[in-house]
């Protein structure tokens, strides 16, 4: 029988359900607020909230603001697609020039109780569509036409967002040339999403919010989940409710390259649940370089960061670890198709899922603005060299983030398929046990151990102190668009 992730995640967390703690053709103002004016205290008379989904039209966008987001908006409508049995909606966040495409799913199970969810994939630059219509999301495209309704979604327990961020990713874009180039920038957009969301939508309100990532994911749900944090106090202040922040989840996530890069070594040469890919020779040659790749990362990246110095110490890190990698797959040690080959042809749905949301008619029922309508693409090499450029991938540390989240009661699930390689178990199990918080022992006091589907071992996990790591067995990077999660 398939094993949902989604099941994992449940049994790791326990999920309390509902408890607390040129582009005027598509956009109809409605004011819900005063969009430029920003409040030190909350007045009930200059914000009323929509309510309630439903009553969004399916033709043409409403505009949501709060004036505790002076800065930003929201356009929302129905766009009933994709799984057939629940609402879904889609829309943008404003942000002046810039403009983030996301879309909704309420739950299957009782979207007026259960939990909400946000996923982003990582890249950088990568859609969350791809998390939606090949991992994790209610349908997966079966060819450029078509899509199938799929029974293992997560929001068969939960309400789910999938965004497509930052600008210049998928659907979302900028006005006159603007860009995001870094984390930090990202997450403020993504903190004022959630507020207006829960803000408006009233039955949503207090419910609590779990955010979710894979891949570079690992290094932007930390800084996401911090600013959504940070921002609660805020909220407070003004006479809000705070948003319910509750968990963190960080799928085969590349969260701190200072455990990563010396676990290449052991992914090829050393991993006890994996055979060795290298011969003995390269695996000596490895070893040996591995000292030397984290002394020059701590010194130019980690103690004082000079950013030509990071930038060489971690070409040098790549280079000396993975040159000798070619095959399996980069991203799925169990699989023959050599890393120097396009994404697109060791994962050929990404060419269907590029091709289903390139058709007009797609486009018209999501209301995808004419600025970015055409040919459409899950990836943005645009974004990726942005990132490169401003040493995102470095320059901060996102594990520091997952543990003072921890110190503040948000509890964190870290899973990794474990036949992935570029952000492999062995580097993330790592970044867990280097952790600093004041639970950090009976975190590390805890062994591995299997955990179970139908009696029969599915991964292995440790958990304690709020945090929960997982390996998944037969799985690689793309832990939920593998059929590996079957027993």
């Amino acid at each position: 029988m398939r094993l949902g992730l989604f099941t994992l995640l449940v049994g790791a967390f326990s999920l309390p359900q509902g408890t607390c703690g040129e582009r005027r053709a598509l956009q109809v103002p409605l004011k819900q607020g005063l969009e430029q004016d920003a409040f030190s205290v909350y007045d009930d008379g200059l914000f009323t909230p929509l309510g309630d989904l439903s009553a969004l039209s399916s033709s043409q966008f409403t505009r949501l603001s709060h004036p505790a987001f002076p800065r930003h908006s929201v356009r929302a409508k129905q766009s009933q697609f994709c799984d057939g049995k629940v609402r879904a909606y889609t829309g943008y966040i404003d942000v002046e020039a810039h403009h983030l495409f996301w879309f909704f799913f309420e739950s299957r199970r009782d979207p007026d109780a259960d939990d909400v969810i946000f996923w982003t994939n990582g890249g950088p630059g990568g859609s969350g569509a791809v998390g939606l219509f090949s991992e994790l999301g209610p349908c997966r495209v079966t060819s450029a036409n078509s899509t199938e309704w799929n029974p293992w979604s997560w929001n068969e327990h939960a309400n789910i967002f999938f965004i497509e961020q930052p600008v210049s990713v998928g659907f979302s874009y900028a006005e006159f040339g603007e860009s995001v180039s870094t984390t930090r920038e990202a997450a403020d957009d993504v903190a004022a999403l959630m507020g207006i969301f829960f803000e408006h939508f009233t039955k949503f309100k207090g419910r609590a919010l779990h955010l979710a990532g894979e891949s570079y994911g690992g290094r932007y749900i930390p800084v996401f989940a911090s600013a959504i944090y940070d921002k609660n106090a805020e909220l407070v202040q003004a006479g809000l409710t705070p948003v319910n922040l509750t968990s963190i989840m960080l799928g085969n996530g590349c969260t701190d390259f200072s455990t990563m890069f010396p676990s290449y070594y052991d992914a090829q040469c050393a991993d006890p649940t994996f055979p060795a890919i290298q011969d003995i020779s390269t695996c000596v040659r490895l070893k040996q370089m591995v000292p030397r790749c984290e002394q020059r990362f701590k010194k130019s990246c980690v103690d004082i960061l000079d950013k030509v110095d990071c930038a060489a110490a971690a070409a040098f890190c790549f280079e000396v670890l993975t040159g000798h990698y070619k095959n399996p797959y980069f991203y799925d040690r169990s699989r023959s198709c050599t890393h120097e080959e396009e994404m697109e042809v060791c994962y050929p749905i990404i060419n269907d899922i590029n091709a289903y949301l390139s058709q007009p008619h797609i486009q018209e029922l999501l209301g995808v603005d004419p600025a970015v309508r055409g040919n459409y693409s899950l990836t943005s090499a645009t974004v990726a060299a942005a990132f490169d450029a401003s040493l995102d991938w470095y320059s901060f540390p996102a594990q520091y983030h997952v543990a003072a989240l921890l110190e503040r009661g948000v509890r964190a699930l870290v899973f990794v398929g474990a036949t992935d390689f570029i952000c492999n178990w062995i580097g993330n199990e790592r970044m867990t046990l280097g952790l600093e918080w004041t639970q950090q022992e009976a975190y590390r006091n805890e062994p591995l151990r299997d955990w179970l589907v139908d009696g029969k071992p599915a991964g292995l996990t440790r958990s304690g102190g709020g945090l929960t790591f997982a390996t998944i067995s037969g799985a690689g990077h793309l832990v939920s668009s593998s059929d590996s999660v079957s027993t």
